[in-house]
């Protein structure tokens, strides 16, 4: 499973709070313009976990490698604002665990893990260390000398996890973790990975497909529209912590889902008969 200890968190961290203000992008494709998001204002509260969840093609994973810095708006403000309540002078530390595996597959896990830390110069002793202990964070000691193609898909995946952790980030990046895993997998690791960002107190932007993972998971939920992407409404997901499978059978984890795919059902069948995105 998915662990934690206070050693395994680094002293100092900065768990930033990010901001999106009236973010747009537009791009050319196929000779024709397309507004794919419009007017974002979203706020990922610090040490929280934020869900964004929405139809396909709506800008989902668009936010995200804007968040990260890898895509630019073509309008608006990102913005990353520290304990302090003022915008931090550089980008905090981040890491983004994707859907796809993409693990090296002629790479031991060991050195799978470390690759971050070898491309940043890290010394050899060094990031076998932190690869070994992100590897022990998720469960995988004794696996260091394994390949990919030697692991289950949850196996692998939690490599991944690893990955992200050795670099120690301020802000974890999930886009859709757990969607190539089957049901049961998906589920013993969403429970993992809710008491690992528990205990860890970092920021996270969870984009996903899933209401149950996003109820599971979030403090908070963002629901966009069809594209272009907008806003549609901000669901505060007011559940006890560590949560687990159990919460589920609580009645208010009913009325956060039902809200939330009302809202979703309603954008899917707009994007479906190619409608513009409501507000």
């Amino acid at each position: 499973m998915l662990r934690t200890d206070p050693a395994s968190v680094r002293t100092g961290a900065v768990h930033p709070e990010i901001r999106l203000e009236g973010i747009s992008l537009v791009y050319e494709a196929g000779g024709s313009t397309v507004l794919a998001l419009e007017d974002l204002d979203c706020r990922f509260a610090a040490g929280k976990v934020t869900a964004i969840i929405g139809p396909s093609g709506c800008g989902k994973s668009t936010m995200l490698q804007i968040t990260r810095g890898f895509m630019q708006a073509s309008r608006g403000t990102l913005s990353f604002i520290g304990p302090d309540g003022q915008p931090m002078p550089h980008p905090p530390r981040m890491a983004t665990v994707w859907q796809s595996f993409n693990l090296f597959p002629w790479r031991t896990v060991e050195d799978n893990v470390a690759f971050g830390l070898e491309m940043a110069g890290v010394a050899a002793a060094e990031r076998r260390a932190r690869a070994h202990e992100a590897l022990r964070l998720v469960d995988l000691a004794g696996f260091e000398r394994k390949y990919p193609g030697q692991l289950s898909g949850g196996m692998r995946q939690r490599v991944g996890m690893a990955r992200a952790l050795v670099m120690d980030p301020d802000v974890l990046l999930l886009d859709e973790p757990f969607g190539a895993l089957d049901a049961q997998t998906r589920l013993v690791l969403q429970e993992q990975l809710a008491a690992m960002v528990d205990r860890t107190g970092k920021t996270v932007l969870l984009i996903t497909h899933s209401i149950e993972e996003a109820v599971l998971l979030a403090d908070t939920v963002y629901v966009l529209t069809a594209r272009p992407g907008r806003v549609a409404a901000e669901v505060v997901i007011d559940l006890p912590k560590p949560r687990s499978v159990a919460s589920t059978h609580d009645p208010r984890y009913a009325g956060y889902f039902e809200r939330i795919y009302a809202l979703l059902k309603s954008e899917v069948l707009r994007s479906m008969h190619g409608e513009p995105g409501g507000a």
